[in-house]
């Protein structure tokens, strides 16, 4: 208490001055209706800036939740979008369906964790078994492209075998007739944005900037854009052909994925179980 006496009576003349002047500008204010009103319209412009920054710095604290809502909205559209209009393979024209009976409907998910420098790359979202997610769904990405597949599920995440895995393996055709292939990333491929085309028929033509797409068969639904063809007759050791393209889908930047879930997979499944392999 007593440094604060001395404190106080070193610099009494600054303190009064403060007094004196925050006095003497009260007292302007009040009984001078131009300065009066300066002072509002200043101090009106000073708040409203100052809540509007905190507006700002709020919207981008909410931006996550905003993301998430997004997400989830478009998966509700992509779901009724597909059960409106699914592709009939062998006609290629629209099939009117009711939402209730569509095939398949997709689930948003948020990217936790994602790797693509490794030889196996494995990503972790955050839905798990209580949001209906199991393992062998299939996984696409909110632009155009494959993800992958779901691998192991917890209550509350996932984690999904990315495309760029040696083991991953999907089933897709040439977009302009159909033909058979499978999309893989191995090889000794460590570039993300490249993938091959294998075990097309020999006698099928490709040519660069073919489309490649999903065939139906497997998880995925089929149609669904995959890449184009930029290198064809890519040599392999077997009588099949093989191309290389290029992915639409970036996995660099990937923050949400939509889980498939196949209203008919477990059916499919039992029923190709009681047929024997040899048979």
């Amino acid at each position: 208490m007593r440094n604060l006496w001395i404190f106080i009576s070193r610099y009494n003349a600054f303190f009064l001055f403060i007094i004196f002047f925050s006095t003497g500008i009260y007292f302007t204010i009040k009984n001078n209706s131009y300065q009066r009103s300066v002072t509002l319209n200043s101090s009106n412009e000073i708040v409203g800036n100052a809540y509007e920054r905190l507006n700002i710095f709020k919207r981008y604290l909410n931006l996550g939740m905003v993301n998430d809502s997004l997400a989830a909205e478009n998966a509700k559209l992509k779901s009724e979008l597909l059960g409106l209009t699914t592709v009939d393979s062998a006609k290629d024209v629209k099939v009117i369906d009711t939402i209730t009976n569509q095939q398949y409907t997709y689930l948003a998910a948020k990217v936790v964790k994602n790797s693509i420098t490794l030889r196996n790359n494995v990503m972790t979202i955050n839905k798990g078994s209580f949001d209906g997610i199991a393992s062998g769904m299939a996984v696409l990405s909110p632009q155009k492209g494959v993800v992958g597949f779901i691998r192991d599920v917890s209550s509350h995440l996932a984690t999904i075998q990315s495309l760029l895995h040696k083991d991953t393996k999907i089933s897709v055709t040439l977009k302009k007739n159909n033909a058979l292939g499978s999309l893989v990333w191995g090889d000794g491929n460590f570039d993300i944005r490249k993938a091959f085309i294998k075990e097309v028929p020999n006698h099928i033509k490709m040519y660069m900037g073919d489309t490649v797409v999903t065939s139906g068969y497997g998880s995925f639904p089929a149609k669904i854009l995959v890449g184009k063809i930029v290198k064809t007759n890519v040599t392999t050791n077997d009588n099949f052909l093989s191309a290389e393209i290029n992915l639409f889908n970036d996995f660099s930047t990937l923050q949400y994925v939509y889980v498939v879930k196949d209203k008919k997979a477990e059916e499919q499944k039992a029923l190709e179980s009681i047929v024997k392999p040899n048979e």
